[in-house]
């Protein structure tokens, strides 16, 4: 079996995991609408650099306005939305807390596929990982988190954000069966742009930045977003979301090595238990660990 998207999929984890990181650093000095709307306009004009260079600019926009209205729209679903979420959140919550609670996707790509495919049934096994999923999330969040009750809603708004990812993947894998990666993740960059145009403009900041701050913003548009993107569909086109999905259980590791190792974030029993709770409830949830079956007993011939 070719393991070809392992390299890709170990990218996407250092990738995503140092976003986090990136995130907490630019939170300092940027209002989350404005972060974004700069890590958008960034990775948007890059990817369409990108997309020009191979193809010329009048095949480049054609093959955006071939999307319709879907290649935008998926822009704010998988971008705008949960990209302000996250960096709303992690104002209250460190960088690690946040990829753990971000690691809630799968569940909720399952919970929306079963609202979509009412033939598929949830019981045992399966059942089982998404409660213990949510109950990672109460202890993430806690009844008494550290940071208070904007602490709990800090880590609340990426589960949120965790929802929108759900419906942007699930979007988007039915759009990459029929159009290139590209064009589509550069389509939906700039409407993800757009949306947030004039709120982001609205939030700028009184003075300069500084510049671990200004860094920040460009390396997670740069590392995080369109180089991120391309690797994204290009792993969805040719090995498929159940390969796309194997990152989950990456992210939260690394990042909180970064938080810890380079923003000296503590490292609590919460974090590790809420961690343990919800990649369990991920990997029984999706299928992807499931119990040996025992072996029917012959029986015993007659005399």
């Amino acid at each position: 079996m070719s393991r070809a998207y392992v390299p890709y999929i170990a990218a996407l984890a250092a990738l995503w995991g140092a976003s986090y990181m990136f995130i907490k650093v630019a939170d300092r000095a940027f209002e989350p609408a404005t972060m974004i709307l700069f890590r958008l306009l960034i990775s948007s004009t890059l990817l369409l650099a990108v997309l020009v260079s191979q193809r010329g600019f009048a095949p480049a926009i054609a093959g955006m306005r071939g999307l319709g209205w879907q290649g935008f729209g998926l822009g704010v679903v998988n971008g705008a939305i949960p990209f302000t979420l996250i960096a709303w959140g992690e104002k209250h919550i460190d960088s690690g807390v946040a990829a753990i609670a971000n690691a809630t996707v799968p569940i909720f790509v399952l919970l929306l596929a079963l609202r979509f495919q009412p033939s598929e049934r949830v019981s045992g096994l399966r059942l089982g990982g998404f409660l213990l999923g949510l109950i990672g999330v109460g202890v993430l969040a806690g009844i008494h988190p550290r940071g208070g009750w904007w602490g709990a809603a800090g880590t609340l708004a990426v589960v949120v954000a965790s929802l929108a990812y759900a419906i942007g993947s699930l979007w988007a894998q039915r759009l990459v069966t029929r159009t290139d990666a590209l064009p589509l993740a550069t389509a939906s960059m700039i409407g993800g742009a757009i949306v947030l145009l004039p709120l982001g403009l609205a939030q700028l900041p009184s003075q300069v930045p500084g510049w671990k701050e200004t860094g920040s913003v460009l390396a997670l548009a740069v590392l995080g977003t369109a180089i991120a993107q391309i690797i994204l569909y290009r792993v969805l086109r040719t090995d498929g979301a159940a390969r796309v999905s194997l990152v989950t259980y990456l992210l939260p590791a690394t990042a909180l090595f970064y938080g810890v190792a380079l923003l000296g974030e503590p490292l609590t029993v919460e974090e590790l238990v809420g961690m343990v709770l919800i990649l369990g409830g991920v990997a029984f949830g999706t299928g992807a660990v499931r119990l040996p079956r025992r072996a029917p007993t012959p029986a015993t011939p007659s005399p």
